[in-house]
């Protein structure tokens, strides 16, 4: 019984978790804290995969896990590429200026 109550901690926190992230997201203009709203969001989904791989008692959860980590690898490497071509041609780092990026 306790290992349900655990679990269950688990998926609220991972939703509240995701909550935060996607506010971030709809809410920042800066690509940076855009960025990072990302990455929380996606640690959310980790920790949900780790729980329900618990729950399961599969090792599931913490091969899904391996999964986002790399995915949230090559966000971040695509995405501070992003940045600094967006901060050496406009001096700004404003998600409305990449309508602006042509070619």
């Amino acid at each position: 019984m306790i290992d349900a109550v655990i679990i269950d901690h688990a998926f609220i926190l991972a939703a509240i978790l995701f909550c935060i992230g996607l506010t971030g997201v709809m809410v920042r203009r800066n690509l940076v804290f855009v960025l990072i709203s990302l990455e929380v969001m996606l640690n959310a989904a980790g920790l949900a995969f780790i729980a329900a791989g618990s729950a399961w008692g599969q090792p599931d959860g913490q091969i899904m896990f391996l999964a986002v980590v790399t995915l949230g690898a090559a966000e971040v490497a695509v995405g501070l590429g992003l940045t600094l071509l967006l901060f050496r041609r406009f001096n700004s780092v404003d998600i409305d200026q990449l309508n602006r990026l042509k070619g």
